[in-house]
């Protein structure tokens, strides 16, 4: 029975919803119908809400495989958590003016470990999914 996975989809779709209405107020309060109308908090909004969007639903398809194949809960848990807290941060860092660099290779660091990580475990090859697959 598939129940983590969708703990962790529940939870990053709220978060997707949050960065939406951020846009979506911006578009409101500058009269902006389409594109960026050339607006710095804007463009900012739509990257961090775009970026969500682009590695959020390979990061679920990864655990929801990883999930069928009846990899570890734990294993399941370390996906969720550090993708939901890479993203999470993300999205905070780039709304932000000006951004901090140095944060946003970090975010980066944990998406890529939960994509990597859930790759790696699906195909049980190398490093972190050996591991996984000697439990």
């Amino acid at each position: 029975m598939i129940v983590i996975t969708p703990l962790y989809a529940a939870i990053l779709t709220l978060v997707y919803l949050v960065l939406s209405f951020r846009v979506i107020g911006v578009r409101r309060s500058a009269k902006i119908g389409l594109g960026d109308g050339g607006s710095a908090l804007l463009t900012r909004r739509l990257r961090a809400h775009g970026n969500f969007a682009e590695y959020v639903p390979l990061g679920l398809i990864l655990m929801m495989l990883a999930e069928i194949q009846d990899k570890p809960d734990w294993l399941l848990h370390v996906l969720g958590i550090v993708l939901l807290s890479g993203r999470l941060v993300h999205a905070l860092g780039v709304s932000r003016e000006p951004e901090d660099y140095r944060i946003r290779t970090t975010r980066m660091i944990l998406t890529f470990f939960a994509l990597i990580t859930g790759a790696l475990s699906n195909l049980g090859l190398g490093g972190f999914a050996s591991l996984v697959a000697a439990t």
